[in-house]
């Protein structure tokens, strides 16, 4: 992830560390002591498991998919590692308390510009939603499958990224489906792109086809831009 002053983070997932490469070009380790774990602490003396995903927000706070803690961490500008949300625990939990909250594996994160944010998580099957204080489920049921729906009747099967655009659309990189899914704001799910069966064709979007797609991003001009991993390519889909 990028901050407004040209900064990159990093998450250096087998070094179990929150790396920052300055505008020019300068590698330095915000966070992290390099042994998988799991500790609260300043910089180098904090610990992480398998830090997958990370993102920032406008005050330079970063918000990080620790995979193997099943929690979301939170790095502040100075290096303070806090846990934002999760038990540690494996489930699904939702809830008023963040920290009482459950994940099983917490993948692509994503900010809108409400600073909401929205969570992959993958072996649930669900995109999960921070608001105010407040996680729950967006979209998705425990049950891995392909449907398109509201809420809990729609299905995914191991979600892995996230990214929104400016109208509050959510759009996931749903990888065992083969496709790209989009949730509006009210929990409508769609599929965007792709189908459940794995290939390789550029198209229409109901003729495309995705081979494991991992990440998702957005642009300004409503494109969506897709890891497509099993394909070794980047793709794109226009509005």
């Amino acid at each position: 992830t990028v901050d407004i002053a040209g900064n990159v983070y990093v998450a250096d997932m087998r070094n179990n560390r929150i790396r920052k490469i300055s505008a020019n070009g300068v590698v330095s380790t915000l966070a992290g002591n390099g042994t998988a774990g799991y500790a609260d602490d300043t910089a180098a003396k904090a610990s992480f498991n398998s830090p997958y995903s990370i993102v920032v927000d406008p005050n330079g706070n970063l918000y990080v998919g620790d995979l193997g803690n099943r929690r979301i961490r939170k790095v502040t500008p100075a290096g303070i590692v806090t846990t934002f949300a999760g038990t540690g625990a494996v489930g699904g939990q939702n809830g008023a308390s963040l920290l009482n909250a459950q994940f099983d594996s917490p993948l692509g994160l994503a900010l809108d510009a409400a600073g909401n944010l929205y969570v992959a998580d993958g072996s649930n099957n669900k995109i999960r939603r921070v608001t105010a204080g407040v996680v729950y489920t967006l979209a998705g049921d425990s049950q891995a499958g392909f449907t398109d729906g509201t809420g809990s009747a729609a299905r995914f099967n191991y979600p892995s990224g996230v990214a929104t655009d400016a109208s509050g659309n959510v759009y996931v990189a749903d990888l065992l489906n083969n496709g790209v899914r989009k949730i509006t704001p009210a929990g409508v799910v769609t599929t965007l792109a792709g189908n459940v069966s794995a290939g390789y064709k550029d198209g229409s979007a109901a003729y495309a086809r995705f081979y494991h797609p991992s990440g998702v991003v957005t642009d300004a001009a409503g494109n969506v831009y897709v890891v497509d991993n099993g394909n070794s390519t980047i793709r794109k889909i226009t509005p």
